[in-house]
């Protein structure tokens, strides 16, 4: 049995042969994975109008977003006009993108676009120290077809370009984005998970309500905003 959220106490072989259990799950999770990965490279995709959004020095067209790359990944970022805070989901999911030059191996780049101004929207991204490109579809359509219009959600979308024209080749929201987060992976691996009263626990484990372990906006600046 198990009391006051503590796993129960074994013998190493006992150990040993419920992590061999596991295991076998993880690895046809794993096997899964892949083959949902293969079947994604073999989606149809559709072409895109030339949309004009705006970037630090100005307008700019959504093909040169790639900066000559072929593959492209946009993560529309959610914008509340007037706020001094945005989305707190969307500010620390952002917030652990840091290093993208791995990119460059792969032919592809990793942008933010939101709906908020670009002034704005780049003045957000100093104060909570973001590090990744922002751009702006304040002023076009792109957001708004790419599953993220004003006053929308979220949304993880993928294009390819051939020449000066782009095609988009995967779309997610909701709980697949958390998907290509590294923080929500490791946290599952701790014995008590999330804490998230949602999630199936064994009796006496600690259980908070949803998102209380989560930063909220204030948070990642005072972490990793303009000093």
């Amino acid at each position: 049995m198990t009391t006051n959220g503590m796993p129960r106490v074994v013998d190493q072989e006992t150990w040993q042969r419920e992590l061999d259990g596991l295991r076998a799950r993880e690895k046809a999770a794993t096997r899964e994975l892949d083959a949902i990965a293969a079947q994604r490279r073999r989606l149809p995709m559709v072409e895109l109008p030339d949309y004009t959004l705006e970037g630090e020095d100005g307008p700019v067209r959504l093909v040169d977003l790639f900066e000559g790359k072929s593959q492209l990944i946009v993560y529309n970022h959610m914008w509340f006009p007037d706020e001094i805070w945005q989305c707190g989901g969307c500010t620390s999911f952002t917030s652990q993108f840091t290093r993208l030059d791995f990119f460059d191996n792969y032919d592809a780049r990793f942008v933010i676009v939101t709906q908020g101004p670009v002034d704005e929207a780049l003045a957000y991204r100093r104060r909570v120290g973001n590090r990744m490109a922002w751009y702006s579809t304040a002023n076009s359509e792109f957001g708004a077809d790419a599953g993220a219009p004003a006053g929308g959600g979220f949304a993880l979308n993928v294009f390819l370009r051939h020449g000066d024209t782009v095609y988009r080749t995967w779309h997610s929201s909701g709980r697949g984005v958390e998907q290509v987060s590294h923080t929500f992976p490791l946290i599952d691996l701790l014995p008590w998970g999330r804490q998230e009263q949602w999630q199936e626990s064994p009796e006496g484990w600690p259980q908070v309500p949803t998102y209380s372990g989560w930063l909220d906006s204030p948070d990642v600046a005072e972490l990793y905003g303009e000093r």
